[in-house]
């Protein structure tokens, strides 16, 4: 028998091609590979093998005095308030609170009027939830100041809350690293001033929030006899890793946060928390300092080292829109990046005859066969999982 040397050889050649393309495919690629893959993998085998933060308590205490590189302390810093309205959860002889059922705290840009009066039009009409709904909710926004330090943006705002009188607004750059600050802001504004809330709710202003299904979903836990405890839920992010890419805008150097996951959280667009857990977040934002600009992982960061744990809501939706159909209104809390579509949603959302469509077993059967073919596809899988089709 004999051998093709010649064959031989050419098809190590055409391995040795093939095994180079390859590896300069992996180099080339390699960042998004770590990115998308090995840090996924790290970051899972931690929170699931490991499952271990005691580390949150003695890195991020400002007792530890970790230093940033500029050398300035990561120490709590509090900011004066330029626009407050200290009597918005006060009844109306302003001595002593309503029972306040939910409290809204929309963060939002100084120059988004637009939305803000999008959203006093729609689910955040204070009166409206009252007059319909028969439950006291509280809405503000909070604010920084104009990153530009335009006058005309600050004087368009006093004359705004002199109107509407919702604004919070404190001393700080309304910017994207700032975002823990007006996280750290609306819990100390609770504990100040609005203690008496049942619950108390974070959104961005371009988020939808069903207001009736809310409102229902709250007051369904309020009847249970045992009480609402430690209670934190929302779209749950389990077992994310740092972005170390430093193109991204989440990026966290391994200086300020060396380990390979997150504590578990809920996507910062949308979540309800109990008046304990405000309470409890209040507590750790004066003792953890806030060197983490991402402000929904400096919450989990915050519950976690307070023994809070966030719960998973399917009708919560995570960075995606919610697919617009009234088998899905019938269910929704809410859904991101409604930045222009407020009033229209609102209208088609809350529409009575929306009700029906799902009534009956017929009814039923058929607004589970189409959320089915809605979540269930790869599209929308950042706002409702899959599993929301069967609820």
């Amino acid at each position: 028998m004999f051998m093709n040397f010649r064959r031989i050889h050419k098809c190590q050649c055409v391995q040795l091609l093939t095994a180079c393309m390859v590896l300069c495919v992996v180099m080339v690629s390699w960042e998004e590979l770590d990115h998308h893959v090995v840090s996924h993998m790290r970051s899972y085998t931690y929170r699931y093998l490991v499952n271990s933060y005691d580390f949150l308590n003695s890195s991020f205490n400002i007792t530890s005095n970790r230093h940033r590189k500029d050398g300035s302390t990561n120490g709590l810093v509090t900011y004066p308030y330029l626009i407050n309205h200290p009597g918005k959860c006060a009844r109306g002889d302003g001595k002593s609170g309503d029972d306040v059922l939910l409290l809204l705290f929309v963060k939002s840009s100084p120059e988004n009027f637009e939305r803000r009066q999008a959203i006093r039009d729609t689910w955040g009409n204070e009166s409206f939830v009252w007059s319909e709904l028969g439950a006291t909710v509280r809405m503000v926004f909070a604010l920084g100041v104009d990153a530009k330090r335009r006058s005309r943006v600050q004087r368009a705002l006093l004359q705004e809350d002199q109107t509407y009188g919702d604004l919070i607004q404190q001393d700080f750059l309304d910017t994207f690293h700032n975002l823990t600050a007006k996280l750290i802001t609306q819990f100390h504004w609770v504990h100040e001033y609005c203690p008496q809330a049942h619950f108390l709710m974070s959104a961005d202003d371009d988020i939808f929030v069903h207001m009736p299904n809310l409102v229902k979903y709250l007051r369904q836990l309020l009847s249970n006899k045992s009480g609402v405890k430690d209670f934190w839920v929302g779209h749950v992010h389990r077992g994310a890793p740092p972005v170390r890419r430093k193109e991204s805008k989440y990026h966290i150097p391994y200086d300020l946060y060396p380990w390979p996951s997150y504590p578990d959280y809920t996507a910062g667009a949308g979540y309800v928390v109990s008046g304990d857990v405000a309470a409890k977040i209040y507590q750790a934002t004066q003792v953890l300092n806030s060197s983490i600009y991402i402000d929904d992982v400096f919450m989990g960061i915050c519950a976690k080292a307070m023994g809070v744990s966030p719960q998973e809501h399917v009708y919560f939706s995570g960075e995606g829109k919610a697919p617009y159909h009234p088998c899905i209104y019938d269910h929704m809390i809410t859904s991101h990046g409604h930045a222009t579509d407020v009033r229209s949603l609102w209208q088609a959302a809350t529409d009575p005859a929306v009700y029906g469509k799902s009534s009956g077993f017929m009814g039923n059967l058929y607004c589970t066969a189409v959320r089915a073919m809605m979540l269930c596809r790869p599209y929308y899988q950042n706002s409702y999982s899959c599993m929301a089709a069967f609820t």
